[in-house]
């Protein structure tokens, strides 16, 4: 701690003298008496600028190659090719004007340094200028934007009929996740039902619940067909992220959100193309929600059609795994969800 502190105070000193010799510098160009030292200083704080564009120009382009495959996960859904394209071609576009400016303002204070014998010249406003430098990046932003609220806009719009429903709840500092059951309907929740028996407060008074049941240690879906997930909150806001599904959204108390893709490659499939044994597709918690919000992962499981059919005819319903779930049931409820308990007995 103390080695710190001195190094900081060093580090302070060492500025304070720089700035002194400076401001001394700066009175005695103001004098008149260190013309020469002012011409000098003032080539070496252009030579600098522009070594410093070139320098951190090479590392740029250097590290953004070297490290490119860290940085671009494998896409696993038809949305993230779109979500991709998206992000290339406006960083294609920001890209081209950020380094474009950067050159510029460089090449400036090194071309433009101070010299006795230039003159600034009087250029008091362009129209042509004006309506160039407005229209395009206009344009150009509107296109991007029209772009990426298409590729919103198709997750979040109604599923196609035949999507596999997942319900995802956020709480902390975990996911809870159910399933639909064989009518691929979900039945209602409210939240004042919540207890240690019912952690997602499922409402059994309505009959499309009798079949649902929980996924358990992973979320299990299909390759190759439409997937719906269903996104709430329990307590604070919390954000699904499935990266290599290039998809987010938030998961919000009282405000169910929503967003429906295609799973392109199955888990297996992807081991075998980032030749990496232990790969797994997830969700975790991009929204900051408490001190354990680091533990908020629950792997996805992405399997062929005829292995998914198969681990979903196998699924047992919350209620026959916890029968005290429909006590309080009024007695023709109760008498249809024994059916559901009952089953395959």
């Amino acid at each position: 701690m103390y080695g710190f502190l001195i190094t900081i105070g060093i580090l302070l000193l060492i500025s304070v003298i720089w700035m002194v010799y400076r401001i001394q510098t700066l009175i005695s160009v103001a004098k008149g008496s260190s013309k020469k030292i002012a011409t000098t200083s003032n080539k070496v704080n252009a030579a600098l600028f522009l070594a410093f564009l070139i320098g951190s120009g090479v590392l740029l382009f250097w590290y953004s190659f070297k490290e490119f495959d860290n940085y671009q996960l494998p896409i696993g859904s038809e949305h993230g090719v779109i979500t991709d394209r998206l992000f290339w071609i406006t960083m294609g576009v920001t890209g081209f004007i950020f380094i474009l400016t950067h050159i510029l303002l460089f090449w400036f204070s090194y071309h433009y340094q101070y010299d006795d014998n230039k003159r600034a010249a009087y250029y008091p406003d362009n129209n042509k200028l004006e309506i160039i430098w407005t229209l395009v990046p206009a344009v150009v932003l509107t296109v991007l934007v029209i772009s990426g609220w298409k590729a919103w806009s198709d997750i979040t719009s109604p599923a196609p009929e035949n999507a596999h429903v997942v319900e995802i709840m956020g709480y902390q500092f975990a996911w809870d996740v159910r399933y639909p059951g064989k009518d691929n309907i979900l039945g209602d929740y409210d939240y004042r039902l919540t207890s240690g028996s019912n952690p997602m407060g499922i409402d059994f008074t309505d009959k499309n619940s009798f079949d649902d049941f929980p996924a358990g240690q992973y979320i299990v879906i299909p390759k190759g067909e439409p997937v719906l997930f269903k996104i709430r909150a329990r307590d604070v806001l919390h954000s699904v992220f499935a990266p290599h599904m290039r998809l987010k959204m938030d998961a919000v108390p009282g405000m169910p959100t929503r967003f429906w893709f295609v799973p392109t490659k199955t888990t297996e499939e992807m081991r075998a193309e980032t030749g990496d044994d232990e790969f797994e597709y997830e969700v975790a918690c991009t929204e900051v929600c408490g001190r354990g919000h680091f533990s908020m992962r629950k792997v996805i499981r992405v399997v062929e059609p005829e292995e998914y059919r198969k681990w979903y005819s196998e699924q047992e319903p919350f209620i026959k795994q916890n029968p005290a779930l429909i006590s309080d049931l009024p007695a023709d409820l109760k008498e249809l969800a024994e059916i559901y308990i009952n089953e395959d007995k």
